[in-house]
Formats: C-alpha cells, structure tokens, sequence
C-alpha cells in the first residue's frame, strides 16, 4: 500500500487536540512581553523583520503596536513571502513601501538575502518576530542567520522575539554536509530540528556558525508557559501553502517532493496536504488534483494537468501527532513507481536534503529504516550540540 497501516492511535489524537485546546491560550510569545523589549528600544532607531506572522495576542501587527507606543520604527524587513504573506514561493520581491504606515519594506528574498549595510544604515537596533515551523529548509531561520551575520559585523544589536515551533517535538532526517550550503540550509543541522528560531539564534551564535566566526550581541525575549512537547496550533498561516495546521504537520515530508517529479499540491486548496503526478495515473486512478496558477503559486507544477495520487489529510489527522518522524515511505515508493527513474531527482532534491546521500539510498533501494539508521548517529550528536541552547523543557 502506498500509505503504509498504521496502528490506531485515535485516542493520543484526542488527547493531543484537547492539550492544544487547553495550553494555546496560557502560551505568551516574546512579541507580548513588551517589557522585555521596550526599554532596550528607547531611543533607539529600530528596524524590525515581519510578516503577517508577528502579531500579538490581541492580533495587533508587532508594527502597529510599535508606532502605537512612539518607537521609532525606521525600516522594515521582509522574508520570503514578503510583508504580508502572499507571496509565491520562490518569487523575488522587490523594496517597497507599505502603504498602511509608509514605512520602507526593504526584501530579504530578491537581489539581497543579507541586508546591505545601506540598508542598516540609519538603524540602531534590530527586532526580528517571525514565526517558523521547524524545517531547516522553511527559510526564515536563514533569513534570522543573515541578519545576525550582518548586524555582528555592523556592532549592531538585535533582540529575537521568540515564538512556538509546531514542529518542535522531535528530531530528524540527515544532517546537512560541507558543500550543500544554500538558503534552504545554511548550518549543519537536521531536515527537523528541533528548536524553535530564539534558540536557534543561541546555537548559531554558540556554535560560531556566522562567516568568520563573528557573534551577533544577540537578546532572546522567550515564550512562557512553553515546552517542546508542548501542541501549538498556529493563529496565522506562517506562509500562501501552509495554511492550517495538517500542511505543517505534513510539510518535514512532503517538501522533498519539490526535488522531484511529484506534485503536492501547490496551486490548489490542498498544498502540503496531498500528492500526485500524471504518471501515477495507473497506480491511483481514482483520486486526482488539477494545479492552477494561484496567489500563493504563480507558476504550480503541472499547471492544467491532472494528477493522480492520494489526498493526505486523515493521515496527518490520526496517525502523525504520534508519529514523531518524517514519513518516507511516500518518496521511496514513488521512485520506485516512476517510469523515468533519470529524472524522477531534480538538481534541488540534494540542496532540500543538505546532503546527496539520501538521494542515492533510495536509488539503491535502501529500506526506510535502513536510510534512518544511517543518520543516527548525525542526530546524536547535533542533539549534544542543540542541548547547550534550549531555552524550554524538551520533549525527552
């Protein structure tokens, strides 16, 4: 079976959707602890790097509060996705200018991913308030390493307000090797790794990782009333194709997809939350998907087409909240379906896995559990380097 049976674990389900009921509420996220961060902002000029993501909990914009209390916001920095969120993935964005405040929106995803130092030219200090999912591929924690690079190098300070990983409850996949280096790995870390972006931020300065082994003068405002192990649905979709919390749940597995000759979902109401290709016909023809250029996918693979494959959503429902691994076996057996095993791989497969050697194990035919074995011991030792970081109980 394409979807391998798994035992049934509704009632962990049922736990688990009654903790999140009942911790989302008492979770405090750095952006609403304005103590923390406010007097360091006084008389100071302050860029901040957002999105649609950094709101407080009243769902007031990190920005709108901040000209609310006189700070005085010079600039303003966008991700991936841009300012608002709307963004394609992949899709270049130029500077701009918000038309709410009038503030710059300088783009950390078109010609520059560091900010100049023209652009940090006129600031004093940086906030960055961001929410990640977890992935080393999901860009934002490169966005976060970038500024820091820059902002060591300019003696220039900058407060991480820190928020919930929802994928903060386990460990895995390779570690990314010497020579993979891209804006979807930038650090030798797992494909899941296991923080959320303030101690992220801790170990990359801990670990020297910034080019020339500078160190940001770095201030985490952290997250009450959290713990790895800790359910966390998210108020905001963090980006277009993530919207609800199935498609983070699912994206650790399904993003290696995009290195292959399999779609999942971009261009319809279901990203992340299904997969499929015209060549799977013969194996699934009773289920199919038909990508459309939208918002959030401009350009979708196999726009028009239809694609044949299997719809995911009750899999990540009642089988993932306990799974606490990526799901391979979807990827191994479309290998081994595809009639075109040449160029079932494409270039970026390799940069999403930070390794070539996944790549090859399932041209190999390694097993699933042959290929986890075989970054066991990576994980074991990331896990000691990432122990020097944590800010909040783990989940083991």
């Amino acid at each position: 079976m394409f979807i391998k049976v798994a035992k049934n674990r509704l009632i962990g389900v049922a736990i688990a959707l009654l903790s999140i009921a009942s911790t989302h509420a008492q979770i405090v996220c750095g952006a609403d602890q304005e103590t923390e961060y406010l007097p360091k902002l006084s008389g100071k000029r302050v860029a901040v790097v957002c999105n649609q993501t950094s709101i407080r909990q009243n769902q007031e914009h990190l920005v709108d509060y901040l000209l609310k209390q006189k700070v005085n916001l010079v600039t303003v920095f966008s991700p991936e996705h841009g300012f608002r969120g709307t963004a394609s993935a992949g899709e270049e964005l130029e500077d701009g200018k918000d038309k709410a405040t009038g503030l710059p929106i300088f783009s950390l995803y078109g010609k520059n991913k560091k900010p100049t130092a023209e652009m940090l030219a006129g600031v004093d200090i940086v906030l960055f308030d961001l929410q990640d999912v977890g992935t080393r591929f999901y860009t934002y924690i490169s966005t976060m390493s970038l500024m820091m690079e820059a902002c060591a190098e300019l003696n220039k300070p900058m407060i991480v307000l820190d928020r919930p990983n929802p994928n903060g409850h386990y460990i895995d996949g390779p570690v990314l090797k010497p020579g993979f280096e891209s804006f979807v790995g930038l650090h030798p870390v797992p494909v899941v790794h296991g923080v959320t972006v303030g101690e992220y931020a801790r170990m990359v300065n801990g670990e020297r990782w910034l080019a020339d082994s500078v160190v940001c003068d770095l201030t985490v405002v952290g997250v009450l009333n959290y713990a790895h192990n800790t359910p966390y649905s998210l108020p905001v979709a963090p980006s277009p194709n993530l919207p609800n919390e199935l498609a983070i749940r699912l994206y650790p597995s399904l993003c290696f997809f995009e290195g292959t000759t399999v779609a999942i979902g971009r261009g319809t109401d279901l990203p992340f939350q299904q997969m499929g290709a015209p060549w799977l016909q013969p194996f699934f023809p009773e289920y199919n998907f038909t990508p459309k250029p939208n918002e959030g996918a401009k350009e979708p693979k196999y726009a028009g087409e239809a694609c044949y494959g299997v719809v995911l959503t009750d899999f990540a429902r009642s089988f993932l909240p306990n799974y606490n691994h990526i799901y391979l076996y979807w990827l191994i057996e479309s290998y081994q379906l595809a009639p075109d095993k040449e160029k079932f791989f494409n270039s970026y497969f390799d940069k999403l896995a930070g390794t070539d050697a996944l790549r090859l194990q399932i041209q190999t035919g390694m097993s699933e559990d042959e290929i986890r074995q075989s970054w066991e011991r990576d994980i074991y030792l990331y896990k000691l380097i990432r122990a020097k970081y944590l800010l909040y109980p783990d989940f083991e």
